[in-house]
This record gives structure tokens, sequence and C-alpha cells, in this order.
């Protein structure tokens, strides 16, 4: 548009700046998901497959835009903010639903009204009574899903005042140009972790501050 009759239209632009110490959450969600599991015939509800493919892809992206503080994946979207209890109770629907269908013959209405006003501890016996199948050694990554995030070493809850690192966001950080470039350098040399675990609990927050703090921590030393 530069150079052409068009380049008026710069005179109409507008700054739109971000609050400081602001969160941007991303929400990445699946195209042709659908189209996708067909075509690489993709298990229901959960494909090992599938979710290393995302997983690797998300992981990549942390990779390359050093600014990512954490980002987590349930079902077929990647969110860049924290997760809730919605991905295990999802997940332990889907098993069911799925499980009814494919080794219990039923189709998908029969299979819905089955589970209709179920709760969790339901469909747990529906598993395990009808098919023999313990929720419980589902693999973490199908029931809690996976969290991205840079490893530094973890901090002891009892030494950290996690109270005072999240009152401090609400402070202006002021950095040097040069503080700047030493952030993004610790964060390039940590290792970028995969990791399936609750992230609801307080414990992974208070052991890891850098996240709130959107400060890089100390990096491991190698054993």
């Amino acid at each position: 548009m530069a150079n052409s009759k068009f380049e008026y239209v710069r005179d109409f632009e507008i700054p739109d700046p971000l609050l400081p110490n602001t969160w941007i959450v991303v929400r990445v969600d699946g195209r042709a998901f659908t189209k996708m599991c067909a075509k690489y015939n993709f298990q229901k509800p959960n494909d090992r497959r599938a979710l290393d493919l995302m997983n690797t892809a998300a992981r990549a992206v942390v990779a390359d835009l050093p600014d990512i503080t954490i980002a987590y994946g349930v079902s077929d979207e990647y969110r860049s903010a924290r997760a809730d209890n919605k991905g295990h109770i999802n997940n332990l629907y889907n098993t069911s639903f799925w499980t009814l269908i494919q080794l219990g013959g039923l189709d998908n209405k029969e299979a819905e009204k089955t589970l209709a006003g179920t709760v969790a501890a339901d469909k747990n016996e529906i598993l395990f009574s009808r098919f023999s199948i313990n929720y419980n050694n589902e693999p973490e990554m199908f029931k809690k899903g996976s969290v991205i995030f840079r490893d530094y070493e973890l901090v002891d809850p009892d030494s950290h005042n996690v109270t005072q690192t999240i009152d401090s966001l609400a402070e202006p950080i002021t950095q040097s140009k040069t503080q700047k470039e030493n952030d993004k350098k610790r964060r390039a040399k940590a290792r970028i972790l995969v990791e399936h675990m609750d992230i609801i609990k307080d414990d992974f927050w208070d052991r890891r501050p850098w996240i709130l703090s959107n400060k890089p921590g100390k990096i491991p030393k190698e054993t």
C-alpha cells in the first residue's frame, strides 16, 4: 500500500496500546479438526499421535516466542492461561461415551441417554463394571491435558512470599534495555517442558513464581 493511492488510509490509523502488566491470553482453536482426524484415522476420544502433534507444535511456538509465559492444551485448542477442571470432566464423559459406542455397541443417542444425569462416580462405575476399565489408569495427558512452560529451579513455597509476588504485579515494571535483553537470554537458555499435571492447586504456582511474576527464574544445574 506504500506509495500508492491508498496510502492516505494511514492518516486514519490510531495507536492501540496495551495496558502495562496486563496478561494477554491467546486461544488457538482447531481448524478443520474433524477433517484432519478423519484423514489420519485418529481414534476417539483420545489419540496419542494427535496429542503429541499438538504438543510439539505448541512447544515450538513457545520456544520461538520467549515472551510466552505458559501454554496449556485442552481438547483441540491451546491457550496461554490457567486451566480449570473442565479438560478432566469432559474427558471422563468422552471416554465413557465412546466406550459405550465402540465396546458396548450403542449408537450415539443410546450412549447419550445412558450417561444423562450421571455424575463422575456413575461414569467410573459404568467403565469398570461393564468394560473392566479403571479410569484412574488412563494416561495423565488424557485426564489433565498438557501444560508447557520454561523450566527453572523450583522454589520452596514456605520460603517464598507468594502474596507479595502477586501484589507486585499491580506495580508497573520498568526495565532497561539491557535488563530486557538479559531476561530474554535467560528464557532462551531454559528448557521447555511439556507436562501433564494438575495446575489448579496452588502448589504448581507457589513452586514456580516466575510464571506469575513473568521474570525468568534460576536455571537448574545440570546433573
